[in-house]
C-alpha cells in the first residue's frame, strides 16, 4: 500500500504503529530510509516511542564498522531485534531477517522498484507499505503505483499553522537576515538552502560554503552558523543534524540534502536562495521542513530571476500549502515526462486520455 501524505502530515507515526503491531504478533519489521541522517533520525524518534512497549530496535547504515554490521546482522537473524531501521545496508545479501512480516519505505521516489522488490524478497511475502510526501495528482499515481493500493492523508496535525510565504528578490536579504535575527531571539532556528556546494565558474548560483561566511558576517557573533551538503562524511553530517536538533546551531545553511523528513519542529524560518533553479515539488519538501511544530514558520523564496515565467511559478507555492495542488501545476507547467521510459519531463503525447484530468 502506498500512504501518500503531505509534508508534515503525520506518515511516519502510521509506519511507526504499522510496525508495532508487526512486532506484537512475532514478527519483525523494518523500514529502509533514503539518506543516514533520516534513518538515525526514525531510529531515535521510534525507540523513544516503541522501547518502552517492550520492542527491541536495531540501526543498520552504511557508515558503521564492518564489525558493528556483522554483530547487527547476527542479532537480527536471531530475532533479539523486533524492528530494523536503516538505508540500503538493509537490502544487502548478508543480511537476513529471522520472520520479516513488514517491509517500509519511506520518501518512496528515492528508490527503484528494483529496491522495493528485493527487500520484499527477504521475507515471505511481507506486507509493503510505501511512504511518499511527493505528492503525485491521484490519476497520475494510480497509474505510475499499478500495483498498489493507494491511501492519501490530506489533512494536517490539529494545532499546526499554515506557513507564511513571500517571494522577494536580492535585495531583500538585509531585511531577511534581521528577520532570522529576531526568530533566534526568540528562541528559535532557521535554515537558508542554497543550490551549490561550491563556487563553479558556469553558474551564478549561491554556494554553500562561501554563503555561510558572509551570513556569518551579518548576523551577531552569538549566532552559531553551520553548513551541511552532500560531499561531508556522515559521521559529519549526523553530528551537525544532532546539535541543529538540539539548537546548538541556530542558522543551518545547506544544499537540498535537508529535503527529506528531517524533523526539527523548534525551526521557524526557510530561506531558499536561487529558488527559481529548483521544482515546484522539490521548494514544497523544502518548506516542509518548517511548520512542524506549534510556532508560525515562514517561507522565504529569494528569486534571482527577471523572467516572468520564474515568478509565476513561485507564486504558486504562495498561494498554496497543499502539496497536491501544486503537484497539479507544477504538471502543468513542466509536463509529466514518459511513464514508459526515462524522461522524467516534457509533454506527454497522448491521443485521446488528458492526464491532467
Amino acid at each position: 500500500r502506498l500512504v501518500q501524505g503531505d509534508v508534515g502530515s503525520g506518515k511516519t507515526i502510521v509506519a511507526a504503529l504499522a510496525l508495532l503491531s508487526a512486532a506484537l504478533s512475532g514478527g519483525q519489521g523494518c523500514i529502509m530510509a533514503p539518506t543516514e541522517v533520516l534513518a538515525r533520525q526514525h531510529f531515535d524518534a521510534f525507540e523513544k516511542l516503541l522501547t518502552p512497549l517492550g520492542v527491541r530496535m536495531e540501526l543498520l547504515t552504511g557508515s558503521m564498522t564492518a564489525l558493528q554490521k556483522r554483530q547487527a546482522c547476527e542479532r537480527i537473524k536471531a530475532h533479539e531485534a523486533d524492528i530494523i531501521v536503516g538505508t540500503h545496508a538493509l537490502i544487502q545479501d548478508k543480511v537476513a531477517y529471522d520472520r520479516l512480516v513488514l517491509v517500509v519505505t519511506d520518501e518512496q521516489h528515492r528508490f527503484g522498484v528494483r529496491q522495493r522488490e528485493f527487500l520484499a524478497g527477504k521475507g515471505e511475502t511481507p506486507h509493503v507499505l510505501v511512504m511518499s510526501a511527493t505528492p503525485i495528482p491521484r490519476t497520475l499515481a494510480i497509474i505510475l503505483y499499478g500495483d498498489l493500493d493507494i491511501s492519501v492523508i490530506d489533512e494536517l496535525p490539529a494545532r499546526r499553522l499554515p506557513i507564511k510565504n513571500c517571494v522577494v528578490n536580492t535585495s531583500y536579504r538585509p531585511k531577511a537576515y534581521a528577520f532570522i535575527e529576531k526568530q533566534v531571539r526568540a528562541g528559535h532556528q532557521a535554515y537558508v538552502i542554497c543550490p551549490m556546494v561550491e563556487e563553479s565558474e558556469m553558474m551564478e548560483a549561491e554556494n554553500v560554503i562561501d554563503y555561510t561566511k558572509r551570513i556569518r558576517a551579518a548576523l551577531p557573533e552569538d549566532i552559531t552558523v553551520a553548513y551541511l551538503h552532500g560531499k561531508q562524511k556522515p559521521k559529519e553530517k549526523n553530528a551537525i543534524m544532532e546539535r541543529f536538533g538540539n539548537n546548538e546551531i541556530q542558522v543551518l545553511v545547506s544544499t537540498t540534502v535537508v529535503e527529506v523528513g528531517v524533523n526539527v519542529p523548534n525551526a521557524t524560518v526557510m530561506m531558499i536562495e536561487n529558488s527559481e533553479r529548483f521544482g515546484l515539488a522539490q521548494l514544497h519538501q523544502l518548506r516542509g521542513r518548517v511548520g512542524r511544530g506549534d510556532a508560525q514558520s515562514y517561507c522565504i523564496f529569494v528569486n534571482t530571476s527577471d523572467k516572468k515565467t520564474a515568478q509565476e511559478r513561485l507564486n504558486v507555492l504562495v498561494k498554496s500549502n497543499d502539496g497536491f495542488y501544486i503537484a497539479g501545476e507544477d504538471l502543468k507547467l513542466r509536463g509529466p515526462g514518459d511513464l514508459f521510459g526515462l524522461k522524467q519531463s516534457g509533454i506527454m503525447e497522448f491521443k485521446i486520455g488528458d492526464v491532467f484530468n
